[in-house]
């Protein structure tokens, strides 16, 4: 079904949530309000709440890497939005398809002139309108590896089309991320996997997305694999993040996050965290008619992003955010006509609280 469609509405007698009572009201950027999510039917089981399952920890570059470096780990949300990946060189019987452990230089973001701040802010690329369609159609995900690797496979191949020909409008050079879809534990320039809340992350010292093929199964909560939008939108946020390394975004971001100041690389981490989020939702908005995005996919990616927040912390203790924008700005970019939506950078500090 296309269209906008709303997010789930509330039930008549709606639980407590395992995470805590939700906010009231709506995010203030757009969208509409959300409402206490649904209970979790059967094969669910309880959502992993506790520490984000995916990190954006930065690490410093090698010398002649110019763009910050970051170490975001999997999930877009807090929790077990569980499995995705992007990249391309697999381990243990994965391709490779760029397997040089080199750190690239990040492309130019257009105009040599514009400062880190201008890039992250004034960006090319959010002025390169609304992502192009590339019929980007899901295979189904069955209770094995090797499954999974054909489902993050095909979506990463149509990550890399997409964006790609964006980067092509926005006039900015643009290369694919490699892929490590792995089943045994391993090391990578930005740490060992698995790691603590990391079931995958990107590495930006090598341009890699690192996934495990069953771990983020196991860190899911439960979630049914039929609800493959889940995990659709987990790669979709994950690849967000190459998205800004490559478009010159993350270089700011990082500098703030190694200001020495936790106020302050926490509210970057969470404006990083959040367009990567909205970018994943502008791509499966723009390919919501043939992965198909169904209300029944489109409610589950909802109510569990939603349930990934950090309504449990203090503020200052937020790199990710809480639970109505971390869903919200999914909304955001799923139902935005362009990229210009999903600038975080200039968005008021309370939609990315």
């Amino acid at each position: 079904m296309a269209g906008h469609y709303p997010p789930p509405p509330p039930p008549p007698r709606p639980p407590a949530p395992p995470y805590g009572r939700p906010p009231h009201g709506g995010p203030p950027y757009g969208g509409p309000p959300y409402g206490a999510p649904p209970p979790r039917g059967p094969g669910y089981g309880p959502p992993a709440y506790g520490p984000p399952q995916y990190r954006y920890v930065p690490m410093r570059p090698p010398p002649r890497r110019s763009a910050g470096g970051t170490i975001a780990g999997i999930f877009g949300g807090l929790t077990a939005l569980v499995v995705f990946a992007i990249l391309g060189l697999s381990l243990l019987g994965g391709t490779t398809r760029g397997s040089t452990a080199d750190a690239r230089t990040p492309a130019s973001s257009g105009g040599g002139a514009q400062s880190a701040k201008e890039k992250a802010t004034d960006n090319k690329l959010y002025k390169s309108g609304a992502l192009t369609s590339v019929s980007c159609r899901l295979p189904g995900i069955l209770p094995s590896a090797e499954s999974m690797r054909q489902f993050m496979n095909t979506l990463s191949d149509c990550l890399d089309s997409a964006w790609a020909r964006q980067f092509q409008k926005a006039g900015i050079a643009f290369d694919k991320p490699n892929r490590v879809f792995w089943v045994e534990p391993g090391r990578s320039p930005c740490g060992t996997y698995p790691a603590p809340g990391a079931s995958a992350f990107y590495c930006p010292a090598n341009n890699t997305m690192y996934v495990g093929l069953e771990h983020v199964v196991e860190t899911s909560g439960g979630e049914p694999l039929s609800h493959y939008a889940v995990y659709a939108r987990v790669i979709a946020h994950e690849y967000g993040h190459h998205v800004q390394d490559r478009a010159g975004i993350l270089l700011y971001g990082d500098r703030q996050i190694e200001s020495g100041d936790r106020a302050t690389a926490n509210a970057a981490g969470r404006r990083i965290e959040l367009q990567a989020q909205c970018f994943a939702g502008s791509f499966l908005g723009s390919e919501r008619a043939t992965l198909p995005m169904t209300r029944e996919q489109y409610v589950a990616m909802i109510v569990d992003v939603r349930g990934r927040g950090e309504d449990r912390k203090p503020p200052d203790e937020r790199d990710h955010g809480l639970g109505r924008h971390y869903a919200g700005w999914v909304v955001t970019g799923f139902n935005g006509r362009d990229l210009t939506v999903c600038n975080t950078w200039i968005a008021p500090p309370s939609t990315v609280s």
